[in-house]
């Protein structure tokens, strides 16, 4: 999923800055007294200073049901750049949903429109994709093609709202931005499209579009998921990082974000003109862009946590990794809180459990088991003798009273939850599963994948998938 958002022409200082990569580079910046000349150039150039305007709208597009994914137990995937936005002063959000958006549909109403945030005058409005007789293939077919489907109503914007820059952002990662700081250096750089960038090390960076840039941070080659020797060439010196990363060393390569910010004529004219048949704009569009030199593409360097979670093995390890003491990421911060939706529901109850490293969420009823590592999601059930470990557990929607899973097991049946005596490791088990008692998750053959719906999981990258409201007999061991 991605993000797109607009910016009034007539920008104006934001009232309060807020942690991020401006503030906190500067001052780091000050205390190291690097002195290095080039550098320091890289460094300026790359690094927003002061804080830009007023947006005015964002937009998502291509927002699936992954978005709706759970994460950190209690919190949804949308609910991290809508915060996000929020925090940066952006108010006016339209979501682009893809299919099957009827859960994301709601929880936007319920955290952001209903009974949830209120935010003085700003609008949530979601605009979904349609398949129209006349073109087929009317679902969105990457990020551009979401945004070009609805121009129309970045145009209006444009003209009664003065627009000049849009602002585009990923909806499935892990991350805290102020993009008021981000705007400000693309405005700074009077530059046609600026790209939010974070170096990554040698193992992830085939899996992301990686950017070179020259001393005054214009990207000069914008190569998506290279291999092998392509892979070798867009190694760079990230020496100019020392005062934020301890070990440069381990991290070679600068990866793009998936966040951008474009002038208005710049999208335009990629969207409607010269790319008007290309349909993504990392793996398609910005390489060719880059590549002709027509427009001034900026990188902006963003050192604090980020984790792409577009995959199984990414998100489990983003899960897990916020069991970790001290962790990387928190989800609270009185300045830069995340939202959810409110869900009221009663404090979990644990009777003689062991929790070593591991996250409850609000509305679980925890009985005699051991967790560790582990994430535990909403109105989760587990029962005597349970034993969790290195587990991303969902949650449910809803309870099953004590009469019910008793009619439940009277007649053979498996109740929502994890039965007695169930042993699980190295496991994501999606909402509402019903697992059995005496079961065994464990993998032990070291398989890496496998397909088997019809018993209600899979396997991807050696990682248990517990499919969304399947049943997992008493005795099963996978």
């Amino acid at each position: 999923m991605q993000f797109t958002g607009a910016l009034d022409g007539n920008t104006c200082p934001h009232p309060t800055r807020r942690t991020g990569e401006g503030v906190e580079s500067e001052r780091l910046m000050e205390r190291l007294n690097i002195g290095v000349i080039k550098q320091e150039s890289l460094r300026s150039r790359c690094f927003g200073g002061r804080v830009a305007g007023i947006a005015r709208c964002v937009l998502t597009p291509d927002a699936s049901a992954e978005t709706l994914v759970s994460v950190g137990g209690c919190y949804r995937l949308i609910d991290i750049p809508m915060s996000n936005c929020f925090n940066s002063g952006i108010n006016k959000i339209f979501v682009m949903t893809q299919y099957n958006s009827d859960s994301l549909n709601r929880h936007i109403y319920r955290t952001y429109l209903g009974s949830g945030i209120n935010f003085n005058d700003g609008s949530v409005q979601v605009l979904a994709a349609t398949q129209m007789p006349e073109e087929p293939a009317g679902w969105f077919q990457g990020t551009a093609d979401a945004i070009r489907k609805f121009i129309w109503v970045l145009e209006d914007y444009y003209i009664h709202k003065d627009i000049e820059r849009i602002v585009i952002l990923s909806g499935d990662q892990l991350y805290r931005m102020n993009y008021m700081e981000f705007v400000q250096k693309h405005v700074d750089d009077n530059a046609d499209i600026t790209i939010s960038c974070a170096p990554v090390d040698e193992s992830r960076a085939s899996d992301y579009g990686l950017v070179r840039f020259d001393d005054t941070g214009r990207i000069l080659q914008f190569f998506d998921k290279p291999v092998g020797v392509d892979l070798e060439s867009m190694r760079v010196d990230t020496s100019f990082l020392s005062y934020a990363i301890s070990d440069i060393q381990k991290y070679p390569y600068i990866a793009s974000m998936g966040v951008y910010v474009f002038k208005r004529d710049a999208l335009l004219d990629i969207l409607k003109s010269k790319y008007s048949q290309l349909h993504d704009f990392g793996s398609e569009i910005l390489p060719k862009v880059v590549l002709e030199h027509k427009h001034n593409v900026q990188a902006s360097i963003f050192t604090g946590y980020w984790e792409d979670v577009g995959t199984i093995k990414s998100f489990f390890d983003a899960n897990l990794a916020l069991t970790e003491q001290p962790s990387r990421f928190e989800f609270y911060d009185p300045r830069t809180p995340f939202f959810t939706s409110p869900r009221y529901l009663p404090p979990t109850q644990l009777e003689k459990c062991k929790i070593k490293d591991a996250l409850i969420s609000d509305g679980c009823f925890l009985s005699e088991c051991r967790i560790e590592h582990s994430v535990i999601g909403i109105c989760s059930r587990l029962n005597f003798g349970c034993e969790l470990k290195d587990t991303v557990m969902m949650g449910a929607d809803l309870y099953e009273i004590k009469e019910e899973i008793l009619k439940l097991l009277l007649s053979g049946k498996v109740p929502i939850g994890i039965g007695e005596n169930t042993k699980i490791r190295n496991c994501i088990i999606d909402m509402n599963a019903r697992i059995g008692r005496n079961v065994v998750i464990a993998n032990s053959k070291g398989i890496q994948e496998a397909d088997h719906p019809e018993e209600g999981y899979y396997i991807r990258s050696g990682i248990v998938v517990i499919l969304k409201n399947a049943t997992i007999k008493d005795g099963t061991v996978i």
